[in-house]
């Protein structure tokens, strides 16, 4: 049976030694794994639903998600901020 989410990218896009794909049936891991692709430069090729490539607004949504999140991350560690000054000050969710 199919995992429900599948993410294919490439560790270094300059020299591409294959496409790897993570697969998981949990949104949180997706949006997890997205963040630590993101934060590792990682080139993401592509974002499969139930087997189905996602459409462009979809995919864009989930890796903006994944990017706000970093961005959050960052802000509350490297300001000691917390979560509701984050949103307060910048906008993105704790």
């Amino acid at each position: 049976m199919l995992k429900k989410f599948a993410i294919d990218y490439v560790l270094n896009a300059h020299h591409p030694r294959g496409v790897l794909t993570h697969h998981t049936d949990d949104p949180v891991e997706l949006e997890d794994f997205l963040m630590h692709l993101l934060a590792a430069r990682v080139r993401v090729l592509s974002i499969r639903h139930d087997g189905a490539e996602m459409d462009r607004a979809w995919f864009d949504r989930l890796l903006k998600i994944a990017a706000e999140r970093i961005a959050s991350t960052l802000l509350r560690e490297s300001l000691a901020l917390d979560g509701a000054e984050v949103k307060d000050r910048f906008g993105f969710a704790a």
